[in-house]
C-alpha cells in the first residue's frame, strides 16, 4: 500500500504519545493559557515533544508543523510536511470527558494524504490514506471504515461541538431539516464518527482551528469515502504563512455532500464568515 511505512510509524508514534497523555490524565495537573480561551497542559507540551522528536528520527527530511512548537517555518516547505496536534480537545481533556485525541497528518505538495487520530481514553485508533482506505482499531480488532450512503439531508445525523455552538449551525440545521444530533469534542473524533457511520455531517464556521486540526481528519474521512472541504467547496491546501482553517470545514458523507454544500455556503456568506 502507498505510504504504508508512514502510516505504521505515525500510528506507533500516536500510541506512544497516548501513553504520555494517559499518565497525566490520571493525575491532578495544572492548566495554563496561551490566550484567554486557549488552555494548555503538560500533556499538550510533553506529547508534542515526543511526537516531533519521533517524526524527525523516522523522517528526517520531512517538514513538521506542530501546535506546541514555536518554530512553524516548515509550513513554508514544499513536498512532505507533517501536521501535528498532540492533544486535540484540550478543554475536553481538562473536563476529563474522554473526548480528546492525538492527531498526526501528512500533507504532500499541500494536499492531505495520510492521517492518524488516536482517542486515548477509549483506546480507539483511526488511520487512513487517501485513495487507499481507512480503518479503526478498537477492542483488539481492526475493521475498514466507509461513510454512510444517506443522501436525504433531513435524515443526516449531525455531530457538533460540545464546547460551543454558533447561531449559524442552527440556521443550517433548520434549512436542511436535520432532527438528529450528537456532540463530541475534537475535530478528529467528529470525523471518526462520520467514518464509522455513527454520524453523517460536521460543519465548522470558524477560523479558530488550524491546519493541524484538519490534515489528519481529512485524510481519514476521504480514505473512508467521505468529503472534507472548505465551506465554499474547495479543498484545503496545507502549509503557507497562514495556518488557520479560514474557510471553515464541511465534513460529510459523499451521498449528501452536493445537497449540503450550497446550504452551508449560503449560511456562511449570510453571516459574513465567507466574503
Amino acid at each position: 500500500m502507498r505510504l504504508q511505512r508512514e502510516l505504521d510509524e505515525a500510528a506507533t508514534i500516536a500510541l506512544g504519545a497516548g501513553d504520555i497523555i494517559r499518565e497525566i490524565y490520571a493525575q491532578d495537573f495544572a492548566v495554563a493559557f496561551k490566550s484567554e480561551r486557549d488552555p494548555v497542559t503538560a500533556a499538550d507540551t510533553k506529547a508534542n515533544t515526543f511526537i516531533v522528536d519521533a517524526l524527525r528520527k523516522a523522517f528526517g527530511d520531512d517538514g513538521i508543523v506542530a501546535e506546541e512548537t514555536a518554530d512553524q517555518s516548515d509550513a513554508l516547505k514544499g513536498g512532505r510536511v507533517w501536521f501535528v496536534d498532540p492533544l486535540d480537545g484540550t478543554k475536553e481533556f481538562i473536563a476529563k470527558n474522554g473526548e480528546f485525541a492525538v492527531m498526526i497528518g501528512l500533507a504532500i505538495d499541500g494536499e492531505a494524504q495520510l492521517g492518524v487520530v488516536y482517542q486515548v481514553a477509549k483506546d480507539k485508533l483511526y488511520r487512513g490514506v487517501v485513495g487507499e482506505g481507512s480503518w479503526l482499531r478498537a477492542r483488539g480488532e481492526e475493521r475498514p471504515l466507509h461513510v454512510s450512503d444517506v443522501a436525504d439531508p433531513a435524515r443526516l445525523r449531525l455531530v457538533c461541538s460540545r464546547s460551543h455552538r454558533a447561531r449559524s449551525i442552527d440556521m443550517i440545521v433548520e434549512r436542511l431539516g436535520i432532527t438528529r444530533e450528537s456532540k463530541s469534542g475534537s475535530v478528529g473524533l467528529k470525523v471518526g464518527l462520520i467514518a464509522e457511520q455513527r454520524a453523517d455531517l460536521y460543519v465548522h464556521l470558524s477560523d479558530r482551528s488550524s491546519h493541524w486540526d484538519a490534515c489528519a481528519p481529512e485524510a481519514i474521512l476521504r480514505g473512508a469515502g467521505g468529503r472534507f472541504t472548505r465551506l465554499d467547496g474547495t479543498r484545503y491546501r496545507y502549509g503557507g504563512s497562514d495556518l488557520r482553517t479560514d474557510g471553515g470545514i464541511l465534513a460529510c458523507n459523499a451521498a449528501a455532500y452536493d445537497a449540503v454544500l450550497p446550504v452551508a455556503e449560503a449560511v456562511a456568506r449570510e453571516v459574513a464568515f465567507l466574503a
